[in-house]
């Protein structure tokens, strides 16, 4: 009986040491400590709880929470040990500081900025103790923690040396030789320029060139009868390529304005004249078609009057000379007005000490790499020079003329093609000879120090407004919602975003179905930039968005059509190829890839595709028209149905057909007909001329005058309202 009455009892002490263990854990879970076990005692639980010392009550529950301490590391104690000392509760803020920042600044742990962090329209969700915070929050957690704050004194960044390249101060006059003239052709598209430039150079250029139409700057040197050298630029005449004729004009002598004598002055034509004018070249005109029976010389130099270009027999300073560029009149004195111009010019330069050029087109070969045409505008040029351009540098490997022959050294006025550039630079960009390679790595690694701080400027810049515009955005949110307490804000909300939250991501892709996202690549650079200068005129946003995800130059690679496919995209190559495995790929993953070598057709191609993205539009087609001429009515059942007697005044009513009421210009009704009657007989179709009775499948009241039409709906494809201008 004896111990009996002890195991019970055993059993009593073994449920109170439980349920003081149960107590225990709910303290770890109010202060959701990371518990650490206590090793068990060698005794038994009954031996320690037989004769409970309850002064000890309070000193094992402060144990127990000890133990829910989260227990930091060495890394984290240094942290704390870098706390700023306060200076009379003054916490010294930047404009941007993360959490972790401001937590030692004021001298409290991430927790405090949390909990300060309540009180503002930030998601706590979506912060991280290196989360950044604006002046705004900043200041306001200062004020809710019962500091003062001031602003910190910036750490003054050591100004970096500026270490680029520059050119060379001007050359005394003394060492300056006569070079030879470069001249552009410029003009309107199809006027003749490249026909002209291959008539002189006695070459088929403009047959292989696609569609008969440049696609970018040509660079040749023309060797004349008299011993005359003469460096030409061949530039595009359509509309796309404005940059690279303003590009030719800027590194030329003179401009030969090449204008057909049948079609007059054109769009290009006055904006090549622009050209001109801003670069401050002088002009001689070339009337080119002079042998076609249409031809009207005369017609064109007074049309060119209004553009002040005024010719030398109208008393001006423009000498014109009529040519037949594709039967080669008058060529001779083309050249020979180019040559006298040049010599009044005076045109001379420095060859010698470090090369100066400009970079007229550049591409990336299969076999040489990155190469350039370029003029050489001062120094001679050889190999093993080493040259800087844009953000890229080159040691010159090898050189080559217009014929792809090799040339060992280029002076003033001569166009060379080099190879040897690390990167390709752009069309446009200056070239400087440096004296070493390292002097180059400095000069690119300055000019992209330069860049990259540029761009930071406009990225914080472009940062800050759209803060500012989701600022705004929810607080205008925030006061049509300032009438609801938190749960019914939350559950506006919830409602609001549902749609969102739970689709997929392949549902998320197909809402923002009217986007077509671009891949551009093309063989040179000045092609991609005309590319890109055209589609930057997009101007259909609303209609469909247009991304540009990447473009570059060289043929289509596996990377193109990895990222077409991440984007769901369309690649389009001008004058670029896709070898056979590229195309394969292509159509397994299902990518377009849409090459070309004419731009309008490239451009055409690119509307297509926009216009397929666009969702069809109803077009309403009609039928048939009928005037109301007497009203009545029908008793059904119960039920009085208003009934028109009409005359069927142009085409005819299909009872299968949608109809309409109309009053007073105001369409007041659509749907269809319950009935159709030509006098007591249900019909379907009544004709031209024919008298019927017909009820609307609604209770609408008829007027004497109203008409009734009869149509039909079609879906037809929308077209893009973007013109790019050609």
């Amino acid at each position: 009986m004896n111990r009996g009455l002890i195991l019970k009892f055993e059993n009593l002490v073994q449920l109170r040491g439980a349920c003081r263990q149960l107590r225990t854990v709910s303290y770890r879970r109010v202060y959701r400590g990371q518990w650490k076990p206590v090793q068990s005692s060698a005794h038994p639980v009954w031996s320690v709880l037989l004769y409970p010392q309850f002064w000890q009550k309070d000193k094992l529950i402060s144990i127990a929470l000890s133990q829910c301490r989260h227990l930091a590391t060495k890394e984290e104690t240094k942290k704390k040990k870098k706390k700023i000392a306060l200076t009379k509760g003054e916490v010294a803020v930047r404009q941007k500081m993360t959490i972790e920042e401001l937590a030692r600044a004021m001298g409290k742990d991430i927790d405090h900025i949390y909990e300060a962090l309540l009180y503002t329209d930030i998601d706590l969700d979506s912060l991280e103790p290196d989360s950044i915070l604006y002046e705004d929050h900043i200041k306001l957690i200062v004020k809710k923690s019962g500091m003062k704050y001031k602003s910190a004194k910036l750490k003054e960044e050591k100004e970096r040396e500026n270490t680029d390249a520059v050119k060379r101060p001007p050359a005394d006059p003394a060492v300056l030789t006569p070079r030879p003239p470069v001249v552009t052709i410029l003009g309107h598209v199809d006027h003749g320029k490249t026909t002209l430039l291959d008539s002189l150079r006695k070459t088929q250029v403009a047959s292989m060139e696609a569609g008969g139409i440049t696609q970018h700057i040509g660079a040749f040197l023309v060797h004349l009868s008299s011993g005359e050298k003469i460096t030409f630029l061949d530039t595009p005449g359509h509309a796309a390529f404005s940059a690279m004729r303003a590009r030719g004009t800027h590194v030329t002598d003179i401009v030969i304005l090449v204008v057909a004598a049948e079609d007059g002055v054109m769009q290009q034509t006055i904006e090549s004249i622009q050209h001109a004018k801003n670069a401050g070249v002088p002009l001689i005109l070339a009337i080119n078609k002079c042998d076609k029976p249409e031809a009207d010389p005369e017609r064109v130099k007074k049309e060119l009057l209004a553009h002040d270009v005024v010719c030398e027999e109208f008393g001006g300073d423009v000498q014109a000379v009529n040519i037949s560029a594709l039967k080669g009149e008058n060529l001779m004195v083309l050249a020979e007005a180019t040559v006298a111009l040049a010599e009044m010019l005076e045109l001379k330069a420095d060859s010698t000490g470090l090369v100066e050029g400009t970079v007229i087109e550049s591409r990336k070969d299969k076999g040489k790499g990155p190469v350039t045409t370029a003029i050489i505008q001062r120094g001679t040029l050889r190999k093993g020079c080493v040259l800087v351009a844009g953000k890229t540098w080159a040691k010159v490997r090898f050189m080559f003329d217009e014929n792809g022959k090799a040339v060992d050294a280029a002076s003033p006025g001569i166009p060379v093609e080099i190879m040897g550039w690390k990167e390709v630079p752009s069309a446009g960009d200056e070239i400087l000879e440096v004296e070493s390679e390292q002097r180059a790595h400095e000069v690119v690694a300055w000019r992209t120090y330069v860049e990259q701080q540029e761009r930071m400027k406009r990225d914080v810049e472009v940062i800050e407004a759209k803060q500012k515009e989701h600022r705004m955005d929810y607080e205008k949110k925030q006061q049509k919602l300032a009438h609801l307490t938190w749960r019914q804000r939350k559950a506006v909300l919830y409602k609001a975003n549902k749609h969102v939250m739970f689709s997929k991501p392949k549902e998320r892709t197909e809402m923002d179905k009217n986007m077509l996202s671009v891949i551009v690549k093309g063989d040179v650079d000045g092609s991609v930039e005309a590319i890109l200068n055209i589609l930057d005129s997009y101007d259909a946003d609303s209609e469909c968005k247009l991304d540009i995800i990447h473009f570059g130059m060289g043929d289509i690679s596996e990377t193109d059509i990895n990222l077409a496919e991440a984007f769901n995209g369309v690649i389009f190559g001008f004058s670029v190829k896709a070898n056979e495995s590229i195309k394969q790929l292509a159509a397994k993953k299902g990518i377009k890839i849409k090459l070309h070598n004419i731009i309008y057709k490239l451009i055409e191609d690119l509307k297509d595709e926009l216009n397929s993205r666009l969702p069809p539009s109803v077009v309403e087609n009609t039928i048939g028209e009928a005037s109301v001429l007497d009203i009545f009515s029908v008793t059904v059942g119960k039920n009085k149905i208003p009934v028109a007697g009409c005359r069927v005044q142009k085409g005819l009513l299909d009872k299968k057909m949608k109809f309409k009421l109309i009053r007073k210009g105001d369409v007041i009704w659509r749907g269809s007909l319950s009935s159709l009657k030509h006098h007591k007989d249900d019909v379907q179709v009544i004709k031209t001329g024919m008298d019927c009775g017909l009820s609307l499948d609604k209770y609408i009241e008829f007027n004497i005058g109203d008409e009734i039409t009869c149509y039909e709906e079609k879906e037809v494809q929308q077209t893009t309202s973007w013109d790019p201008g050609f």
